[in-house]
Formats: C-alpha cells, structure tokens, sequence
C-alpha cells in the first residue's frame, strides 16, 4: 500500500505543478481582458476532483490495497494522462487554465492533436487520470460511482466551453 500512497503523491506533486502555471496564466490573461464562463461549474469541477482523489484514497487504505498489476496499469494510464496534459499546456502554453476564460480574438490551436480530437484534455487527460488513480487504488467503488458523477460537471464543461468558443472557430 505504501508503493500506491508514494505514486498518489507523486501524480499529485504533478498536479499541483500544474496549478500554478494555470493560476499564472489566469492572472495573465485576465489583465488582458478574459472572460470566465462557468464560474460555478469550475468549482464544482474542482470538488468533485479532490472527492474523486479522496475516495479512490480512502477505498485503498479501507481495502489494504496492494501494489500489483492492476495498480501498474493505473500507473500506465496516468502517465499517459500526464503525458496528454503536458503536450495540452504546451501547445497552449499562456492561454492554458483549469478555468474557462476566453480572450477576444483568442488563438486557436489547430495543430494536430486538437484537429483530430475534441476536447482532448478532458478525454484524453482527465478521464483518463480518473481511470488510472482508481485502478492504482483498486478503487472499484470510486470509479463505479465517482466516475459517472464526475461525468455530469465536466460534460456540463464541455458544453460550456463549446457554447462560449463559438463564432471563434
């Protein structure tokens, strides 16, 4: 169980390195004019990732999991994820925030990945950051559950960000 509870921590020591280039960016881009859709979905968003994370946590002390090659398959699709969302916050660079902001007459990345792939931070990222962290933790409960609520504010984002992007595009 300590293997897990390390790879967590380590997997979320990347997260919060994240954060801080959003909270960067946001401040950025908010001097120059953005403005934040979904305000209150982003908070939810936020909640229900910290629940996620904590439950697949709490499932895996509950439960004694063990590091075996399920968890090793978790670790592989987190890496994956991370590996997803590096490559989205370079290619966006200064523009790229955990919130929804738009700038007036904001770039379009229209290289490969984002020509080929709707969304891809959502489904090629967090989903599957969310899959990966419940099979490290053997966390059948979480992904079962947490998974499907998690689903209903991001689609709501989804939504959102197409909603305010379009005429941009």
């Amino acid at each position: 169980m300590n293997e897990i509870f390390m790879i967590i921590g380590a997997f979320f020591c990347l997260r919060l390195t994240t954060l801080f280039f959003s909270i960067r960016n946001e401040k950025r881009i908010k001097g120059l004019g953005a403005v934040e859709y979904g305000h209150g979905n982003s908070a939810l968003l936020t909640l229900a990732h910290i629940a996620y994370y904590a439950a697949a946590i709490y499932e895996c002390y509950a439960s004694a999991a063990m590091f075996d090659n399920v968890s090793m398959a978790g670790v592989g699709v987190m890496a994956f994820a991370y590996v997803v969302l590096f490559y989205v916050i370079y290619k966006l660079r200064d523009i790229w925030t955990v919130k929804l902001y738009i700038l007036k007459n904001q770039r379009i990345d229209r290289s490969f990945l984002f020509r080929n792939v709707r969304h891809p931070n959502y489904f090629l990222n967090i989903i599957p950051e969310l899959i990966g962290t419940a099979l490290l933790c053997h966390a059948w409960y979480t992904l079962c559950i947490g998974l499907p609520i998690y689903l209903v504010p991001l689609f709501v984002r989804i939504r959102q960000e197409e909603q305010a992007m379009k005429g941009m595009i």
